[in-house]
């Protein structure tokens, strides 16, 4: 295999990962002794209580902003000389630059150069200039390290369907094309799972469905950002006005059976009760939470809830959560000026939000959130917005990290350097991977561990350090 060729890792490293994980687990379940006959029936061992590999609590939380964040006026070039080609290539869109919220610290910058905020985002602003934010600069998809002249030529693997909304989507939650089954969030909650009391708890969406919290042993569980547990429609009322049809329903759907599928749903259904009535009552129990949330701002709601959550997590026996939340709307082609600053103050609003709550909880050192999307978009102005790109810049958010600066290598302001492939799409000079794995080091993923969750990571040259610190 040539030092550029695609490993094919991704299913079967993952299978590795599970294997191992599966193994362990058993050896840990066999101590139970004849005292527990299904400690090696394989439908138990994802539930199954084995002995926890740790002891501490730490959560990941992921804020997916679907349809390609406009970075180029989120995280704007401040020092004269840049603004002003930012400001002459975006004719018509970009940000007025007295509007915008400079960040002091230039850590990780050329010399010479200084950043700043869109004006909508004063809550990161603040959480920047006290070390509870870094910027992560131009990240992205990449299969290999990859030059503009590489690209242009196309010796070197890409990412499959550049600039495609579900491809890219896929890309960024599984780092496999659209169909996986698998996200490196899932992964990790495979490998972490024996530390949780069952597996329901460890990979939890308030967003519906998404593949990045999907694993082989810890299924995404998907809840309702208002309600909690998304109940069974014939188990949580009167049915038909009657009480006894309910109860009785809940008792036919948990019954045991002998025919081998027909057992799968009532396993299936079973945990999906027991789930319910078990974070339902988790989440009743917790303290109430002083920290205020802005109920019309959805993604202030879902992160509200991922709060609530954190806050029942002995009540859980929960010790590795990884979270899912997004928020949509930034596919901008049009009214970018008009639509883009509304989901920022959204965006900023939330997160510092979930930030001051992760405080009042006690564990602002134990929860980082970080942002991701599709794509970045073109620095060059379509008129009236911006059109798909590639690498992006993205914010990680926390007690645990070292805030305060950038991370990454800065890219030029132009659309005709050698970082950026045609009208200011950035080509990422930092991976998934390399963005990823400082988060999964400090969430306990073993090294040995580490291309198991992230199938390219041996192309890149990690460092793990600098992020946390």
């Amino acid at each position: 295999m040539s030092p550029f060729t695609p490993p094919r890792r991704t299913r079967e490293g993952s299978g590795r990962l599970a294997r191992r994980e599966l193994l362990r687990r058993c050896v840990a379940l066999a101590t139970a002794g004849s005292a527990a006959p299904w400690a090696l029936n394989l439908s138990l061992v994802a539930e199954a209580a084995a002995a926890s590999t740790v002891t501490d609590y730490k959560a990941l939380v992921c804020v997916f902003l679907y349809g390609g964040n406009d970075c180029c006026n989120t995280v704007i070039p401040y020092d004269q000389g840049h603004y002003d080609l930012y400001a002459r290539i975006r004719a018509g869109i970009a940000l007025e630059r007295t509007t915008l919220l400079p960040l002091t610290s230039t850590v990780g910058l050329p010399a010479g150069r200084q950043m700043a905020l869109a004006p909508q985002l004063p809550g990161l602003q603040a959480l920047f200039e006290a070390g509870r934010c870094a910027v992560q600069l131009n990240v992205g998809p990449l299969v290999v390290p990859t030059s503009l002249s590489q690209y242009n030529a196309k010796s070197v693997p890409l990412p499959p369907k550049l600039f495609s909304h579900n491809a890219q989507q896929s890309l960024w939650q599984s780092l496999s094309p659209e169909g996986a089954t698998s996200g490196w969030g899932g992964r990790m909650g495979d490998l972490l799972l024996s530390s949780n009391g069952t597996a329901t708890g460890t990979c939890m969406s308030t967003a519906g469905n998404a593949v990045f919290i999907s694993g082989q042993q810890s299924s995404q569980y998907v809840v309702s950002p208002t309600t909690g547990a998304v109940a069974l429609n014939a188990t949580r009322s009167n049915v038909y006005g009657s009480a006894a049809v309910s109860a009785a329903m809940s008792k036919l759907v948990q019954a045991p059976r002998t025919h081998l599928l027909e057992a799968e749903h009532t396993r299936v259904m079973k945990r999906a009760v027991e789930a319910q009535g078990a974070l339902n009552a988790a989440l009743a129990a917790a303290p109430a939470l002083t920290t205020p949330f802005n109920t019309a701002n959805s993604l202030a709601v879902q992160l509200q809830f991922v709060a609530r959550t954190i806050a029942a997590r002995s009540a859980l026996g929960a010790r590795r959560q990884v979270f899912f939340v997004s928020l949509g709307g930034f596919d901008l082609h049009d009214f970018l000026p008009d639509q883009h600053p509304g989901l920022l103050a959204n965006v900023s609003q939330a997160l510092k939000s979930f930030h001051d709550a992760t405080v009042e909880l006690g564990v602002a050192d134990q929860v980082p959130t970080f942002t991701a999307s599709d794509f970045g978009r073109t620095l060059a102005s379509n008129g009236d917005g911006s059109d798909h790109g590639w690498g992006s810049h993205h914010f990680v958010l926390g007690g645990a990290i070292r805030g305060g600066r950038f991370y990454g290598t800065a890219p030029e302001v132009s659309v005709t350097s050698g970082d950026q492939v045609g009208q200011g799409r950035l080509l990422p000079s930092t991976s998934i991977e390399q963005y990823a794995v400082p988060m999964a080091t400090w969430f306990g993923v073993p090294a040995s561990d580490m291309s198991g969750v992230f199938p390219n990571a041996g192309h890149f040259t990690l460092d793990s350090s600098p992020l946390f610190g």
